[in-house]
């Protein structure tokens, strides 16, 4: 079993753990240690990838892969090469490495690394979302400020969202751009600098996070005043919940549209017990959830990675 995620996932830490104790042998890296601590040889056969990947301690052999959790893995890097030269070698690492990685025969992805980038884009989200079923706040993507003053008229209450989250530094901190809420007097023309998502306030009374592991679905409804509950983890409570009518089947639905096998579902639950979709994360957090609520997500994880029949 493959585990390709960054040094610091307590995530993935525990997943190896339990299938350490379940005697399942784990080759875990990161994309970072190509290639002074991670090598690979394959050759490409009539029934797909064949060879090996090696890290100083492990070597897996590639057509035995029987599944591969892909979490954070840290982007490839080359700091001692020059500019030119480093961005040819990550070229060749990311679709040599990583096109091997994406094609391995008999392998069950959690997540394939390609459904996740497409899983990631926002919009695409969004539309999937009210296609399967989902209620969806209006919402809109643009880079035009009188477009936005124009739906903060029509919607009321807006927030702020940003479509993605890369690395953002202040004073050498890393930051995180935060969900905000946005009034008519905040749009200027700096809207037009860029895409920008803005979306209905929902006026709601708790969120839920579901997080759908194979076929096991684990919703837990998280309590708090935050605008976004993940702004203090301190002041949320968490109570197992049973999701609605028609959410288990919208949720297997959005998860095979983008051929997904996990997914961190986030709702809003408005005043009237209605869910609200935000978002899907496909390599999303869940493990902190288990100790909070005694749900055994830890061994449904590992279940679905070792192909234990349920």
């Amino acid at each position: 079993m493959l585990v390709v995620t960054c040094l610091n996932d307590p995530t993935a830490d525990v997943v190896i753990s339990e299938l350490h104790d379940r005697g399942v042998p784990v080759v875990r890296f990161d994309s970072a240690d190509f290639p002074h601590a991670l090598s690979v040889a394959a050759t490409i056969t009539t029934d797909g990838v064949d060879g090996t990947l090696s890290t100083p301690t492990r070597t897996a052999e590639l057509s035995q892969a029987r599944s591969l959790y892909y979490r954070r893995p840290t982007g490839f890097s080359y700091p001692h090469l020059g500019e030119q030269d480093a961005r040819f070698a990550i070229t060749q690492a990311r679709y040599g490495l990583g096109g091997l990685l994406a094609s391995l025969p008999g392998c069950l992805y959690v997540n394939h690394p390609h459904r996740i980038g497409d899983a990631e884009f926002k919009p695409s989200g969004l539309a999937t979302a009210a296609a399967v079923g989902f209620q969806v706040p209006p919402t809109l993507i643009t880079s035009e400020p009188d477009a936005t003053r124009v739906f903060i008229k029509r919607y009321g209450p807006t927030i702020y969202k940003p479509l993605a989250t890369p690395a953002y530094f202040v004073d050498g901190v890393s930051n995180t751009v935060q969900v905000a809420e946005v009034e008519l007097d905040d749009i200027d023309a700096t809207v037009a600098g860029t895409a920008h998502l803005f979306q209905q306030m929902v006026d709601k009374t708790a969120d839920v996070r579901v997080t759908v592991i194979g076929d096991q679905i684990f919703a837990v409804r998280i309590d708090s005043d935050l605008l976004d509950w993940r702004t203090d983890y301190s002041q949320l409570r968490y109570t197992p919940v049973t999701p609605p009518p028609g959410i288990t089947d919208a949720l297997y639905a959005y998860l095979a549209r983008f051929s997904l096998v996990f997914g961190a579902f986030d709702f809003a639950v408005d005043r009237e017990g209605r869910w609200w979709f935000l978002e899907c994360n496909p390599s999303g957090q869940w493990y902190w959830l288990e100790p909070e609520t005694g749900l055994p997500m830890l061994a449904a994880m590992a279940d679905l990675l070792e192909r234990k029949p349920r």
